[in-house]
């Protein structure tokens, strides 16, 4: 990912017109506290943008750090959290470099729609990166497109002009397995501002 390009979205275009800022909390996320598989606990959320998620999860008992690349979406997640009161801790870097500065170990990892901005010679890096940052046993939830979304024709280049990269259930599998005990892998369909999404949802755990 490029740092320059993900914060001029930020920093250009209004959150109501950036497609993944979506203030209510994912379903699989939802449904994972409300089925007791994950309860509060240290967090880490990956691609964190505006903060939405942790916010949600701050507001549950979480201890939650949020990680993204862009300086202009953590600014406005910071000031999101003084608004509500929450303590949770922003901080922009990579999700690629060495997340020095992300203090972990964390017990519960997250990234939705993170990955397909990743190109697929880097998501190794990330998924090793993930692991670092969790307790043995951690648990972790990511969500890509897949590559049976019949939107921006499967693959390429969307309005906004990012490039995504979708995915098979198989291509995750081989990325994460060597890393973590999966749990649930599928392919769901998931909420869009415009119009919903084919992807993969995977939870699991920190081998």
């Amino acid at each position: 990912m490029k740092q320059i390009d993900m914060d001029e979205i930020y920093r250009k275009i209004s959150p109501a017109q950036i497609p993944w800022n979506i203030e209510e909390p994912p379903d699989a996320l939802v449904e994972l506290l409300n089925n007791g598989s994950v309860r509060p606990c240290k967090t880490v959320e990956f691609g964190c943008g505006f903060g939405n998620s942790a916010l949600y999860l701050g507001g549950r008992g979480f201890d939650v750090t949020g990680v993204d690349i862009s300086p202009t979406a953590i600014g406005i997640a910071q000031e999101n959290a003084r608004k509500r009161g929450l303590r949770c801790v922003f901080i922009a870097a990579d999700v690629l470099g060495d997340l020095n500065e992300v203090r972990g170990p964390f017990d519960f990892a997250y990234d939705w729609e993170l990955l397909h901005h990743i190109f697929p010679e880097h998501r190794r890096r990330y998924a090793e990166n993930v692991y670092m940052k969790l307790n043995p046993g951690g648990g972790y939830l990511s969500l890509c497109f897949s590559e049976r979304d019949p939107q921006f024709g499967g693959t390429g280049e969307t309005p906004l002009s990012t490039v995504l990269y979708f995915s098979s259930e198989a291509e995750l599998r081989d990325v994460f397995e060597p890393y973590f005990r999966i749990e649930e892998l599928k392919t769901v369909q998931v909420r869009g501002k415009h119009a919903p999404h084919l992807a993969v949802c995977v939870f699991m755990h920190r081998r």
